[in-house]
């Protein structure tokens, strides 16, 4: 019996036909292999992320074990040991002898203005460097980048004697108009980068209707941006949180202090208190700590927010 020339074609013995089974097995295999190793790979690195989480959150824990612990117990245990008892005499001491509700509140206010006019600044010095014509922009942005790199110590004397002159010395105003012009450098050069990809034919579009700058910042650059503005608020809030020497310098007074300069002034005092030092770090942690846990998920859509669509 004579075969057609399509019945030849696909003959199992044909080596073409064989040919083709064997290399269509090798794909699943080799499928199911990357599989396993991409399967591995995850694992280990959901194990490493999970070292590090615990390392960087030891510290926090540590303190709010023993801020909890009696002096007898610290004593007889040690530092890393569970409390045998729960005891809030630590808390209830640095809270009253510090007067923790005020500098709490002075530390959320001066934070959160920096955190506020400092963007604020940014935004503005950015919308003239990233879209506007400006000469030398970029020796301007390589200036800004530098001041970033400047120490506090090296303009404290020229930023007291002004404050000083001034009549601002000792009042919260002068840290919140220091720590906004000093972060503003880093912002400026931050939402500079990113306004320089800015899609020219929106902007062109939005003046061709006649919005002026203001309503083009207003309602066209501002939303488009605003993940990278609401990441800068949050760094600009932590890292003024977090600031002890210039606090320590311009607000002398008890009533005007911060948070970080009420912990700082505890090491003379309570030196022989683990407890109570413990407490006073649990305190100044705990509030730093809960705003980056309820802003968590602005940082993140921030931080893969890096192209201007």
């Amino acid at each position: 019996m004579t075969l057609t020339k399509e019945a030849r074609t696909v003959t199992i013995g044909s080596p073409r036909v064989g040919r083709r089974a064997r290399t269509g097995s090798s794909p699943k295999r080799a499928g199911s292999g990357s599989r396993h190793r991409r399967g591995a790979t995850r694992w280990v690195t959901l194990g490493l992320l999970a070292l590090a989480a615990v390392l960087a959150l030891f510290p926090f824990i540590l303190a709010a074990v023993n801020a909890v612990k009696t002096a007898g117990d610290y004593a007889a245990h040690g530092p890393l040991a569970m409390p045998h008892s729960f005891d809030l005499n630590g808390i209830k001491t640095f809270w009253q002898n510090v007067d923790y509700t005020n500098k709490l509140t002075n530390s959320i206010i001066i934070s959160g203005s920096v955190a506020v006019v400092g963007t604020l600044i940014s935004l503005f010095n950015a919308y003239a460097l990233g879209i506007g014509k400006v000469r030398a922009r970029r020796s301007l942005l390589l200036l800004l980048l530098l001041a970033t790199t400047v120490p506090q110590e090296a303009l404290i004397y020229p930023l007291y004697y002004m404050a000083n002159n001034t009549g601002l010395y000792n009042t919260k105003l002068v840290v919140i108009i220091i720590s906004s012009v000093m972060s503003s450098a880093f912002g400026t050069y931050l939402i500079a980068s990113t306004l320089s990809e800015f899609p020219r034919g929106v902007l062109e579009a939005a003046r061709i209707d006649g919005a002026n700058r203001w309503q083009v910042l207003r309602m066209i650059v501002v939303p488009i941006i605003w993940p990278t503005l609401t990441v800068l608020m949050t760094f600009f809030f932590i890292w003024t949180w977090n600031d002890f020497f210039l606090p320590l310098i311009m607000l002398p007074s008890n009533d005007n202090q911060t948070v970080s300069v009420a912990m700082g002034s505890l090491q003379g005092q309570y030196t022989s208190s683990p407890t109570g030092l413990a407490a006073a770090s649990l305190m100044g942690l705990l509030p730093a700590v809960a705003f980056f846990l309820i802003f968590q998920r602005t940082l993140t859509r921030g931080a893969v927010a890096g192209a201007v669509k």
